[in-house]
């Protein structure tokens, strides 16, 4: 297998992160960094091996030996920098959520098809060791009859500019609800009768803290809540009638805990990363390219859309629209 040049776009702390990751990696080469500002792109690059810096975002798609990108940036430019690497005949990894709105995902995934490009959504809890793990416990029946899903996602992030503001698509909801809602997607499923939910706003017109509730056709529920306003225990729980498994920052877990009727301690499974957690969305991703595949299987691209759909739809009925829609 021919190691990937790998790109990031963006110079910011998650892009950090994935430089960290990826310069411990086997599977791809971690070849550039761009940024709006040079000096960024060369630090970080410099930091963590990265062959090539760039100041700006057209010179890295025009480097012929790039062959895969990361995108970094806000979600408010995702569209656009997703459009300019597949423009310029780049694979793609882009960070959650993947786009601002349904619309604009379909299109960019047009793109990708007309042009056999690999594109995918980087929302990293799709990828991780506990997934699997988790799906296991889940059919031996541990639990019993799995009925009700727990989650909620908050932290203090009124003093970050991208969540706050509404030219920047902000809220709670694509910044940090997109977590729960994936969550309960890949272990209740999409099978939805109903969705009720409520959200309080922002003085700037954003969604400060949503309540959404998933009732499921197989008579299951979710139950989630994220805000933006004040800390959240960040814990997911399931429940069954023999038992409960329980995760304690359920979007990146390393431990689940499983408790189970009659039993005074609860079972530790433990399923550690290998180095950061973000590793697994990039070997997916390095493998799918291999295989000739334009999407990863553990996130679909018809998964993408869906959930960004039941985004806009909670938008809608919240009334909450940015001004560049």
């Amino acid at each position: 297998m021919k190691k990937l040049n790998f790109a990031i776009l963006c110079a910011g702390n998650i892009a950090g992160t994935m430089a960290k990751t990826v310069s411990q990696m086997n599977e791809v080469t971690p070849y550039a960094i761009a940024a709006r500002e040079f000096d960024r792109a060369k630090n970080l690059a410099g930091q963590y091996g990265f062959q090539k810096a760039y100041g700006s975002y057209e010179q890295l798609v025009n480097d012929e030996n790039v062959d895969l990108v990361y995108i970094a940036s806000p979600h408010s430019h995702h569209y656009e920098h997703v459009k300019l690497c597949l423009e310029h005949g780049k694979h793609v990894l882009c960070e959650k959520p993947f786009t601002v709105n349904q619309k604009q995902a379909e299109e960019l995934f047009a793109i990708a098809k007309e042009k056999k490009l690999f594109l995918t959504e980087a929302m990293w809890t799709c990828f991780l060791p506990f997934a699997d793990k988790l799906r296991e416990i889940l059919r031996s029946g541990i639990i019993g009859e799995p009925v009700t899903l727990t989650a909620s996602f908050g932290m203090d992030l009124r003093h970050v500019e991208r969540v706050v503001n509404p030219e920047l698509a902000g809220g709670v909801l694509l910044d940090m609800g997109i977590y729960p809602l994936t969550f309960a997607s890949m272990f209740f499923g999409s099978d939805i009768e109903q969705i009720q939910s409520a959200c309080v706003k922002s003085n700037r017109g954003v969604d400060a803290q949503d309540s959404v509730t998933l009732i499921f056709n197989n008579r299951r529920m979710a139950v989630l809540n994220f805000s933006f306003l004040c800390d959240y225990q960040n814990q997911a729980v399931i429940y069954g009638d023999k038992g409960r498994i329980v995760l304690d920052d359920f979007y990146m877990d390393q431990s689940i805990q499983v408790y189970i009727k009659g039993e005074k301690e609860p079972r530790i499974f433990s399923v550690p990363f290998d180095y950061t957690g973000y590793e697994y969305e990039v070997r997916a991703a390095a493998k799918a390219i291999e295989r000739g595949e334009l999407g990863c299987e553990e996130i679909p691209h018809e998964e993408t859309l869906r959930l960004l759909g039941m985004m806009d739809q909670l938008r809608a009925e919240w009334g909450i629209h940015y001004p560049f829609e």
